[in-house]
């Protein structure tokens, strides 16, 4: 990571237009895998983030590089348990960043246990997740939209 600045922030509705084009790039699509059926739809992504930012279940934060918006990360809730999400502009990837991060964000959400799933072969996500104390706890199948196919995923967790 060399020499810069990564921050977070709370997010805000303003960031929505940015986060939205990131995540339309087609090889983070297919590594991140579990998309909605929609995720290229601008409305139905503008609408459901702007119910995500008025949710007190969600505590979301934009990632800035050199105090430039360079992607997102999250605590939601899912059947009881805190899950952890981020998405990271292609650009950022390779960087450290993500890891820079995600170590920021666990200062300020502090639910544990907190979970990671990751698809199989995203092992740039596999690597953040390690790289912040995350424990490989498992395997699961889903249906991917980006790759229309089922495919496995892991389950990491920082107790």
């Amino acid at each position: 990571m060399s020499n810069q600045q990564v921050t977070l922030r709370p997010t805000k509705e303003a960031d929505l237009d940015v986060l939205f084009r990131f995540q339309l790039n087609e090889e983070a699509a297919y590594l991140a895998a579990f998309m909605p059926k929609n995720h290229t739809d601008r409305a139905a992504y503008l609408a459901k983030y702007r119910r995500f930012l008025l949710d007190p279940t969600i505590h979301m934060q934009s990632i800035l590089v050199d105090g430039e918006l360079a992607g997102s990360i999250a605590k939601f809730e899912m059947e009881g348990n805190a899950e952890i999400t981020y998405w990271l502009d292609r650009r950022c990837w390779g960087r450290g960043v993500a890891t820079a991060a995600l170590r920021s964000f666990l200062l300020l959400e502090l639910a544990r246990p907190l979970f990671g799933r990751v698809a199989f072969d995203n092992f740039g996500s596999q690597k953040v997740l390690t790289n912040c104390g995350f424990n490989k706890a498992g395997t699961d199948k889903g249906f991917a939209n980006a790759r229309q196919a089922e495919i496995e995923e892991f389950i990491y967790q920082l107790s």
